[in-house]
């Protein structure tokens, strides 16, 4: 336990004020240790998620990720701040329900991996691609026993069913929260390996997001970079470092 609550702790109450916006009515944030994981504690009682779950994680480090989101709210509650509790939320309320579907949305993006469609020109981006992504796909052949096939172009190449399998296999080896991580990850890098790559401690969120972007990176050195596209970009970039924060915090 990291905060000893009060022998008779008030109940957290949301007080809804519209349909997006909660006044915060706690004051004192902290995790306990119970029966099911650590809790996520606000003046002692512990939020549900929108399906009226408790909010209970796997470890303490985890749970310390989400109470973290929950102190720093100000006087009204904004979710947009708190991609922790969400993908917590999600874990709770769905996975465990959709594991197989979940697995198969993930193994599709090995199917179409960003990382297999190399552009023909420029050299330039051409070296760069074959550089970093073709590492990238040696390291998934070398440690997942996933082999996928690049190709030029942008038109479809059918990956095997093997790799595909594997990667379905892989997801599937994972708990609910992990499961949610790497199906938040695989969509964000357009990539299961690179995905894989960030579950397992492969390299930095903010290495890899590099990675899935060669492509827009190359066209901004170019052409520059307007304001709405870099907020964009670093929005992304923040759910990459989140991920990374949120699968090393999962680590027993």
């Amino acid at each position: 336990m990291t905060q000893t609550p009060p022998a008779k702790p008030p109940r957290p109450r949301f007080v809804e004020l519209s349909p997006d916006r909660v006044r915060r009515v706690w004051n004192e944030v902290g995790t306990e240790r119970g029966e099911g994981g650590w809790a996520v504690t606000l003046d002692g009682r512990t939020p549900k998620t929108p399906a009226g779950a408790r909010v209970e994680l796997p470890t303490e480090a985890v749970a310390r990720m989400v109470a973290e989101e929950w102190a720093a709210q100000g006087e009204f509650l904004d979710p947009s701040t708190m991609p922790a509790q969400r993908l917590a939320a999600t874990a709770i309320d769905r996975i465990g329900k959709a594991r197989d579907a979940v697995a198969e949305e993930i193994a599709a993006y090995a199917g179409s991996d960003a990382l297999c469609y190399l552009a023909e020109t420029p050299t330039s981006l051409v070296e760069r691609q074959a550089r970093h992504w073709g590492a990238w796909r040696d390291w998934a052949a070398r440690e997942l026993g996933v082999a996928l096939e690049p190709c030029e172009g942008i038109i479809h190449r059918a990956q095997s069913p093997e790799a595909i399998a594997r990667v379905r296999a892989l997801a599937l080896e994972l708990d609910d929260f992990g499961l949610a991580g790497l199906a938040m990850a695989a969509p964000l890098f357009g990539s299961a390996v690179l995905g894989l790559a960030l579950q397992r401690g492969a390299a930095s969120g903010s290495d890899l997001f590099g990675v899935s972007r060669l492509d827009e990176a190359f066209q901004e050195e170019r052409w520059g970079v307007d304001e709405e596209a870099a907020e964009r970009t670093e929005a992304r970039r923040a759910e990459a470092e989140m991920l990374d924060r949120w699968f090393r915090a999962l680590e027993p």
